[in-house]
């Protein structure tokens, strides 16, 4: 008896573990900018459960501080951008390869839409709004 409850556990337990997609891999590791500001370096970290921290130091000082979250709510996809705005801000995942992603919020004032896109050995962010956009160029570093 006390091996079926186990195994039942044990089944129960792996059918409730979240499944990240495999298609966002390309994220993983660390980044950092290669077209930064002058006395800036940015930095993006993706860990294997598509949380993520980025940041930018000027000097010795943090001038820039966010954190990154690919979540799943009711079955649809969204990238999650904390510490920006006061509370959490979500973007729609509106398209998705091996290599990119599409991410909107059309009531968010900027960005709007933010895309990843992963080329060769780099990974491009860009965000956008209104045919404003700036991007992100990094280089894996690890």
């Amino acid at each position: 008896m006390k091996k079926t409850l186990l195994i039942i556990y044990c089944i129960i337990l792996v059918s409730c573990t979240k499944e990240e997609p495999k298609e966002l891999d390309f994220l993983i590791g660390d980044w950092v900018r290669l077209n930064d500001r002058a006395n800036h370096q940015t930095y993006e970290t993706w860990s294997s459960n598509l949380t993520g921290i980025g940041y930018t130091i000027k000097g010795t000082d943090t001038v820039f501080k966010e954190t990154l979250s690919i979540i799943k709510k009711n079955d649809i996809l969204f990238l999650q951008v904390e510490g920006v705005n006061e509370s959490p801000t979500l973007f729609q995942f509106t398209s998705m390869t091996k290599t990119s992603f599409v991410s909107e919020n059309p009531l968010n004032d900027f960005p709007q839409k933010i895309e990843y896109i992963k080329e060769s050995d780099t990974l491009k962010a860009i965000i956008s709004s209104d045919g404003y956009s700036s991007v992100f160029k990094f280089l894996k570093s690890n």
